[in-house]
C-alpha cells in the first residue's frame, strides 16, 4: 500500500530578507496513487479518508490549497463527526472558506443520499454456496472485457455476499493481485470467508502456473487470517474453471 502523503506547503522562493513565500503542493503534483480520484480508481472507495472522498466533490480549492485542504475545514466545522455533517444546512457549509454555494448543494445533496440509503431497509444479501453461483454474480462484471481483472467476493458467516470488490486489473494476460490488499479489504469488510475471481480475456478456461502459483499463496494467507479461501474462480463468457469443484483448492 502507498505511504500516506503529507500534506504541507513547500518553499517557492526566499525574499531579500530571508523571508519565504510558499506555495501549496497541488494534488495534480501529487504522486498519482495518492490523488483522491487515482486512488479511488486503483484501490476503491473504503481506501479514501473521509477528508479525500469530500474533496472528489469539491473538485479544487481555492488559491494556494487543494480540495483535500478544503475537505479538512468542511469536516472542522462538523468536528470530524459525519452524522453532525449530514445534519448541517448547506448554507452552514458556505462558511468555509473554498465552498461556494454550488459546492455546498452538491455535498448537502451527496450527504442526503447517504441519509437515505441509511435510511432503507437493507436488500437480502445473495447467498453464494458454489460456483455456479458465484459465476453468475461475477459473470455481469467481467462479461466482454479485454483485459484481466481480478475480483474477490466477501462473505460473511451465512456465506451471503457482502461486497464484491474489484482489486486489480491488468493487460491481456496477466494481472497484479497483492495479498496484502485483499485481506486488509476483506477484514476490513469482517468477512468470514472469500471467492477469488479473476478472467481469461483469452476464453480458455485452463489455468496457468501463475494462476496455481497465486491460488496457494492466497489460500496459505486466508488460513494464516483464519479467512479462508473458499474458491478461486477463472471466468470466460462462456464458463468458468473452479479450484474447489476441481479438488485443487490448497
Amino acid at each position: 500500500m502507498p505511504a500516506a502523503i503529507t500534506y504541507s506547503t513547500v518553499p517557492e522562493s526566499i525574499g531579500p530578507a530571508g523571508s519565504h513565500s510558499v506555495a501549496h503542493l497541488a494534488i495534480r503534483d501529487w504522486h498519482s496513487q495518492d490523488q483522491p480520484r487515482e486512488k479511488f480508481t486503483d484501490q476503491g472507495a473504503a481506501a479514501l479518508s473521509d477528508a479525500e472522498l469530500l474533496a472528489i466533490l469539491i473538485g479544487s480549492g481555492p488559491v494556494g490549497q487543494s480540495a483535500v485542504d478544503v475537505a479538512r475545514r468542511v469536516l472542522t466545522l462538523a468536528d470530524n463527526d459525519l452524522g453532525r455533517l449530514a445534519s448541517l444546512d448547506w448554507r452552514q457549509l458556505c462558511q468555509v472558506k473554498g465552498i461556494g454555494q454550488a459546492r455546498a448543494i452538491t455535498l448537502a445533496a451527496a450527504l442526503e443520499l447517504g441519509r437515505r440509503h441509511a435510511a432503507q431497509a437493507p436488500a437480502e444479501l445473495p447467498v453464494v454456496q458454489s460456483a455456479r453461483q458465484a459465476y453468475n454474480l461475477a459473470r455481469p462484471a467481467m462479461l466482454g472485457l479485454k483485459a484481466e481483472v481480478f475480483m474477490v467476493f466477501m462473505l460473511n458467516t451465512a456465506s451471503r455476499l457482502i461486497r464484491q470488490v474489484c482489486i486489480g486489473k491488468g493487460g491481456l494476460d496477466g494481472v497484479i493481485a497483492d495479498p496484502r490488499l485483499i485481506f486488509r479489504q476483506a477484514l476490513l469488510e469482517g468477512a468470514a470467508s472469500v471467492i477469488l475471481l479473476h478472467n481469461h480475456p483469452s476464453g480458455t478456461l485452463r489455468p496457468s502456473q501463475a494462476d496455481d502459483n497465486l491460488t496457494r499463496i492466497l489460500a496459505k494467507a486466508g488460513a494464516f487470517l483464519q479467512i479462508p479461501v473458499r474458491d478461486h474462480l477463472i471466468v470466460t463468457d462462456s464458463g468458468y474453471y473452479s479450484y474447489a469443484d476441481e479438488g485443487r483448492l490448497p
